[in-house]
């Protein structure tokens, strides 16, 4: 089973840059997206209707702006938009759906550069969400928890972290958190299996950063431990195009 996951920076953008044949010659049994910057007044049914596929969408009040989407072969066995906190869930950041060996969450966490307050959020979002994971786990939930997480947990997760640790995104309150959340029992799939492998997903579109493959590892497969027996890979697609972001795969 693949289940991808891709931060696609725009999803009216890279329509245009052949991303429904993407999708059908990759036939992912589920693809979860973010920053989809898309209403939902503006889903056409090509975009919607992706032959094989069921599509949900949790869009912010903002246009333009944030949004999240899952694409399954299989229907859910439910789908919930947000964690029922509004401040969260009015940007469109969180979807959830419920299978039968799993419950599937696609995140576009805050970025939190802006200023101290959009830090905070990011911090408060970060909480808010574990929070509510562990309440699923406690009921027995099986978790896989994809999505932009918008900080490089680890040295080797970016190309120049010397020079990014004053910066959010590699911020030492923002790391820490990331140690928290695998203390909890959170596994990063692509390190579980590729140890002392450096590979980045995302690269800014300045200086020629993704020709110099000067980059950061911020998309992520997290799982819970009770889901490791069926992993069987975990990759992240350098070569596909058409995002500053480039999409994250695991394999069970």
């Amino acid at each position: 089973m693949k289940i991808y996951s891709w931060n696609v920076n725009g999803i009216r953008a890279i329509k245009n840059k052949g991303f429904i044949e993407w999708v059908t010659s990759e036939q992912p049994e589920v693809l979860c997206l973010q920053e989809t910057k898309i209403q939902e007044d503006q889903i056409s049914d090509e975009l919607k209707n992706i032959e094989g596929y069921h599509s949900y969408f949790s869009c912010a009040e903002k246009k333009g702006y944030s949004g999240v989407a899952i694409y399954s072969k299989q229907k859910p066995i439910s789908v919930k938009y947000g964690i029922g906190i509004e401040k969260f869930d009015s940007e469109g950041r969180i979807l959830i759906t419920e299978f039968e060996n799993f419950t599937l969450f696609s995140i576009y966490f805050p970025n939190g550069q802006k200023d101290e307050n959009r830090l905070s959020y990011k911090m408060e979002f970060y909480d808010a969400l574990l929070e509510y994971c562990e309440k699923l786990r406690e009921n027995g939930k099986k978790l896989i928890i994809c999505g932009d997480y918008n900080t490089a947990h680890n040295v080797i997760d970016l190309k120049n972290p010397k020079a990014n640790e004053k910066y959010s995104g590699f911020l030492p309150i923002e790391r820490a958190w990331m140690d928290k959340f695998v203390s909890y029992g959170y596994v990063d799939t692509f390190r579980y299996l590729h140890e002392l492998e450096v590979k980045y997903s995302w690269w800014s579109y300045r200086f020629k950063a993704r020709e110099k493959n000067v980059g950061w590892r911020i998309d992520y497969f997290f799982v819970t431990k009770d889901l490791l027996s069926e992993l069987k890979e975990a990759s992240i697609l350098n070569e596909v195009l058409g995002s500053d972001h480039c999409p994250v795969c695991i394999i069970l």
